[in-house]
């Protein structure tokens, strides 16, 4: 059995209501490697309630008895607040495969492209001194609406994703693999998000089937997403 934790900011988390993308990839992993020798671990349940403010929420759209809601994922955290959490986490829920989607909240609120990069190498560090053989993949900042009318700032995304790529070159191991996953492919912030940064139902799907592309070319996990005929309501 492989253990997966997703490890995310608010595109991650969900709101109230939502499928999340986490739901999308695991109903993935069941299909393609069968239910029984997939678990999703985490020390966190909830989705985030935007009316109440807080993570408060267990109202998943469509979710299945069986979906595991574990995760590592909070609204407005980056990476600046998984580095020193990560290996507390994965001591509570031992993994084997972490999918992690940071870096939008850290760039537009808290680190420059520079400091986050350094936090994505303390976080691995982190993690590997609770599981050495912790594999992890990578997704890098994603099409966003403040990128679009703010050039500093899609400047700085540039460069993290510049550095995000460098940083799992430099940290890959035969014992400890990293992979960078490829940003979705025609990912479009009018259709596929609600805001301008939140997926709605078809950009989760491209999120998890991003996640599932790297796992399936590079270590043969899974396979191809089937992403489904949307709907108007998805």
């Amino acid at each position: 059995m492989l253990r997966f934790m997703f490890v995310g900011d608010s595109m991650t988390i969900g709101s109230a209501g939502e499928h999340t993308w986490r739901q999308r990839m695991w109903r993935h992993l069941c299909d393609t490697l069968g239910p029984e020798d997939v678990a999703v671990v985490g020390p966190r349940t909830a989705l985030y309630d935007q009316a109440a403010g807080g993570p408060l929420s267990h109202d998943y759209a469509g979710a299945a008895p069986a979906f595991p809601r574990h995760h590592l994922a909070g609204w407005g955290e980056g990476w600046l607040h998984m580095a020193p959490t990560i290996a507390g986490a994965l001591e509570r829920d031992p993994a084997d495969v972490l999918l992690v989607s940071l870096g939008l909240i850290d760039l537009g609120f808290y680190t420059d492209a520079e400091q986050t990069a350094a936090n994505v190498r303390a976080f691995v560090a982190a993690a590997r001194t609770a599981n050495p053989r912790i594999r992890m993949v990578l997704l890098p900042v994603i099409p966003n609406v403040r990128a679009e009318t703010d050039a500093p700032f899609a400047a700085e995304v540039a460069r993290f994703n510049e550095l995000l790529a460098k940083a799992v070159a430099d940290l890959d191991t035969g014992a400890s693999p990293l992979l960078l996953a490829s940003r979705p492919p025609a990912y479009d912030i009018h259709t596929d998000t609600y805001d301008g940064t939140h997926p709605n139902a078809s950009g989760e799907h491209k999120l998890a089937a991003a996640f599932a592309a790297a796992l399936a070319q590079a270590w043969a996990i899974g396979g191809p997403y089937a992403t489904p005929v949307m709907t108007p309501t998805g």
